[in-house]
């Protein structure tokens, strides 16, 4: 990857009025940073519409208290000027400007820190930088608490999904960021679990705007954190819970000083388009390692997902090997229970026919040791790492590039660091990684080079758990490109064709939607490796238009533009490859929704469209500006321009 960076000289200024102020490039954001009667706030205003009002700083930790009796002693401004290349993520080449403002604070214990803010067109991070105390003396800190907070106007409303409560759920694996999404709730909802609820946050400001907080450049140094509930007008950032992970490991993060929070960030926009479309998250991380080789994004099968189980058997993972060699896909993922059921001598058969094939094997784990109940296998070959590495040895010798690592349960700082060291490790290996049950990635795409994944959401197994889950499908796909997915890639393990998701497509739960709206999640939902729920009788049971398309789809993109779409309601997005865009909606009701294309003007494409839930329909189409697609509910489409 290549980058350039231009750091502008900072400039000190006499601190005149107690208050430190910081724009956009645009000037469209201010943020000003103060301390009314020693507690540091920060205030956020979009044009002259507050976004947030007088939300507080600061933290506690076992050194001190950096909350209260704080007051400013200098400020620094910086530019800062970055293009960079991605892989991996919803845009490939990146140019990120920002103005910066440092402003350091004491207050009379001698407790001294930094409150950094980054302010680009659109987006607001804030982090802080804290150096060592008591004279130098003290050179490591707990932070026990963090004051950090949002302060959003009265009336705003919120789409957010709930922090479960710790070793609940299968096997006793949760949170692992897979509970149900309210759209345009009160803020003063309480939470389904009383523990707040995860990142990413949107928060619909009336008529003003929209913000979507998260957090990024969260590594094996600090843990991951979450929103309260909303308390006081104010909702704060939380830290894990005690009993996350079975106890284990701290709840509060532990850092070596000087030393780093990670960064929070806000992205703001009138509409939903800088939402959709923001880098923030990779643009404020810089690359960990150099991994030895690229990694390889692509498209798989998955026996599993519709299967199940009992497909987990050496001639069903042949039959799958096939499928994605017909699709022109690279891999075929082996789920749990391979090492029981097929066995390592039958897995490296495998990993040869896949050869022979033109395909690779991607293989399932448990990430499992001392803090949950799972029992499918292979367990405690991921969570330390001598074993770990004797594992990736073996699966470097038989050829498999790709690994998929399950059950975390946890966002405490030690969990952060398992994480880190699987990644780490892999790398040296020439194996990518894809988590499930797991946290959300926070800026990881670019931090470690063989990421390539994380579930982070109510995926698609869940279609085949439950039918609510296929009743509401159209409704959670509309919300992940305004939320999930704008903050980090998404491995959902969707696109199913099957109208009922089991083996004998005569049982189990029933789809609602469209075929073409399920083409169209292939281009909604971005992840750069994407194994699909798509089987072997899809190829001749389903519509030839949809095999096709699914044979086409990258899973790679270089832009990204919102055209319409309200969470809950209906997406329409477009994402580009090359010259190539690939334009897709859905629609979640309540009514039949006109689409209309005018940023295609002039374009000719291919259109696939649900005409009902039941009947697909493809067609070439000149695009004019005025001419519209009527899509009914639960239905989708998708448009590829020439």
């Amino acid at each position: 990857m290549t980058k350039c960076l231009l750091y502008v000289a900072a400039a000190l200024f006499p601190l005149v009025s107690g208050a430190a102020t910081v724009k956009s490039p645009d000037k469209q954001l201010t943020v000003d940073i103060t301390s009314i009667d020693g507690n540091p706030v920060y205030s956020v205003v979009l044009e002259n519409d507050t976004i947030l009002s007088k939300s507080p700083l600061g933290f506690i930790a076992d050194t001190g208290d950096f909350s209260h009796g704080m007051k400013i002693t200098n400020v620094t401004e910086d530019v800062i000027k970055k293009t960079y290349r991605q892989d991996k993520i919803k845009k490939s080449s990146i140019d990120y400007n920002a103005n910066v403002l440092k402003v350091d604070f004491k207050n009379d214990s001698g407790n001294a820190m930094t409150v950094e803010c980054r302010v680009s067109n659109n987006n607001v991070a804030v982090r802080y930088i804290i150096p060592r105390q008591n004279g130098g003396e003290t050179g490591a800190m707990v932070i026990n608490e963090e004051k950090t907070g949002f302060r959003f106007p009265n009336g705003t409303t919120t789409f957010l999904t709930p922090q479960s409560d710790a070793m609940i759920g299968w096997k006793r694996t949760k949170p692992s960021y897979e509970e149900f999404y309210s759209a345009d709730a009160p803020m003063d909802t309480v939470s389904q679990f009383g523990h707040g609820y995860t990142f990413p946050a949107l928060f619909r400001i009336g008529d003003k705007g929209w913000a979507l907080l998260s957090e990024t450049d969260v590594d094996g140094y600090y843990c991951a954190s979450h929103l309260s509930d909303y308390k006081n007008g104010v909702y704060t950032i939380a830290y894990p819970m005690a009993e996350e992970n079975n106890g284990n490991g701290s709840a509060a993060p532990g850092i070596a000083l000087e030393g780093t929070t990670p960064w929070r960030t806000i992205s703001i926009g009138r509409d939903l388009a800088p939402i959709v479309e923001t880098t923030v998250m990779w643009d404020l991380v810089e690359p960990r390692y150099e991994a030895s080789r690229p990694a390889a994004p692509g498209k798989g099968t998955w026996s599993w997902i519709i299967w199940q189980d009992a497909s987990i058997n050496f001639d069903d993972q042949k039959t799958y090997i096939d499928l994605a060699a017909d699709m022109g896909y690279n891999h075929a993922l082996i789920d749990n229970w391979w090492d029981t059921n097929i066995g390592r001598e039958g897995i490296e058969r495998l990993a040869r026919y896949a050869k022979s094939k033109g395909v690779n094997i991607a293989m399932w784990y448990s990430s499992s040791g001392h803090w949950n109940d799972i029992v499918q296998g292979p367990t405690g070959l991921m969570d330390r790492p001598i074993v770990r590495k004797k594992e990736m040895q073996w699966l470097k010798d038989i050829g498999v590039k790709t690994i998929k690592v399950d059950f975390f349960g946890g966002d405490k700082q030690e969990t952060m660091r398992l994480y880190e060291d699987i990644l780490s490790d892999a790398a040296d290996y020439g194996i990518d990684v894809i988590f499930h049950g797991c946290t959300l990635p926070r800026g990881w795409e670019r931090m470690y080079p063989n990421y390539v994944g994380s579930e982070a959401v109510l995926a698609s197994e869940n279609l085949v758990f439950d039918q609510h889950h296929c009743d509401i499908e159209a409704f959670s796909a509309t919300l992940h490109p305004f939320i999930r997915n704008a903050t980090g890639i998404m491995e959902y393990g969707g696109t199913v064709l099957n109208r009922r998701l089991h083996r004998s497509n005569n049982a189990g739960t029933t789809r609602r939607t469209g075929d073409a709206f399920q083409l169209a999640t292939s281009v909604l939902f971005q992840n750069p490796v994407q194994n699909f729920a798509l089987t072997p009788d899809n190829l001749t049971g389903s519509p030839a238009e949809a095999i096709e398309f699914m044979k086409e789809v990258p899973t790679t993109w270089d832009d990204v533009k919102l055209i319409d779409g309200y969470p809950g309601k209906y997406v329409v997005l477009a994402r580009r490859h090359d010259d190539k865009w690939y334009v897709a909606g859905v629609n979640a009701g309540p009514d039949t929704r006109k689409i209309i294309l005018p940023k295609f003007t002039g374009n000719k494409g291919t259109l696939i469209i649900d005409k009902d839930t039941m009947k697909l329909q493809k067609k070439e189409v000149q695009l004019n500006g005025k001419n519209s697609i009527d899509l009914p509910v639960n239905c989708g489409f998708v448009l590829i321009t020439e």
